[in-house]
This record gives C-alpha cells, sequence and structure tokens, in this order.
C-alpha cells in the first residue's frame, strides 16, 4: 500500500513537472514573439524544456530512471550558462565550467560503455 502511495505520488509530481515544462515553454516562445529576436541562449533553453520533456517521456516508456539524461540536461545548462556569461565571468570560471561539462561527458561515456558491457 505504501508503494502504490509513493509511485502514485512520484506519477503525479511528474505530471506536474511536464505541465509547469509545458507552461514555461509557452511563456518562453510568448517573450519572444513579442521581443522579435532569437538568440542563442533562447535555443539553448528551449532545448533544455525539450530534453526535461524527452527524459519524463523515456521514464514514463521504460519504466526507470535514466541516468545520462539528466546528465545531458546538466550539460546544456552549463552551455547555455557559459554564453550567458562569457564575457563577464573570470576566465578561470569558465575553464571550471567547461571542465564541468568534460566531466559529465566522461560520465556519459562510462555509463554507456558500462550498459553495453552488461
Amino acid at each position: 500500500m505504501i508503494k502504490r502511495a509513493i509511485e502514485g505520488a512520484e506519477k503525479f509530481f511528474l505530471v506536474l513537472i511536464a505541465g509547469f515544462t509545458v507552461i514555461a515553454m509557452g511563456q518562453e516562445i510568448w517573450r519572444l514573439y513579442e521581443i522579435r529576436r532569437v538568440a542563442l541562449e533562447d535555443l539553448l533553453l528551449m532545448f533544455i524544456f525539450a530534453e526535461v520533456l524527452g527524459m519524463l517521456a523515456a521514464f514514463y516508456s521504460k519504466q526507470r530512471n535514466l541516468i545520462t539524461l539528466p546528465l545531458f540536461i546538466a550539460m546544456t545548462a552549463l552551455s547555455r550558462l557559459i554564453v550567458l556569461q562569457s564575457k563577464e565571468a573570470e576566465p578561470v570560471v569558465l575553464l571550471y565550467e567547461s571542465c564541468a561539462i568534460f566531466l559529465i561527458a566522461v560520465a556519459c561515456w562510462v555509463i554507456s560503455r558500462m550498459r553495453s558491457a552488461e
């Protein structure tokens, strides 16, 4: 009974996250329509929204948590951060963020190699 309650709560919150993601995408599209300009950071943000929805769809279709999808979202988010602050940030901060992207990419590679070895 407790397991069913937890699973129900999990599904509720995942649907809530999907709904909020769609709302955020709609707000972003409306903002872009109003200013009539699209920049790289806007595209990266939309890509993050699409990845979140893809992660939720993968979770529902496979019924398991796919660890690489949140890692891809993290890499995209860090890339967006670099694009947004690149002119104002200290060079060492950009280096740290780039190293973080590299480490996440290595983690994705290791995970994919471990899964293919199974």
